[in-house]
């Protein structure tokens, strides 16, 4: 399934970018100091694992961060890999 269409929700008020796909929510915790989003941790229900869903929420993620002129500090071990397989991302990071 091409999850390009499933929308990427900033929750604010919880520090989460989230994704629900198929009645699951997908996230990533961030924390926003200043200018500088540091990405803590990336969570995708295991109903949801193998499908595709954390890369398309860490890609929404950066270009959420890059349309805001943000700079992403890469905390979490999912993005770092995530980031090693697309390194054009690398632009993001602070």
């Amino acid at each position: 399934m091409n999850y390009s269409e499933v929308p990427l929700t900033n929750n604010e008020a919880h520090h989460k970018f989230e994704m629900f796909v198929d009645g699951h929510r997908s996230f990533i915790d961030y924390m926003l100091k200043n200018d500088k989003i540091y990405l803590v941790h990336t969570e995708v229900p295991q109903e949801l694992e193998g499908r595709g869903v954390a890369s398309e929420l860490v890609e929404k993620a950066l270009q959420y961060i890059e349309d805001h002129h943000l700079k992403m500090v890469p905390l979490c071990a999912y993005v770092q890999h995530f980031l090693k397989r697309h390194p054009e991302w690398n632009r993001v990071v602070a």
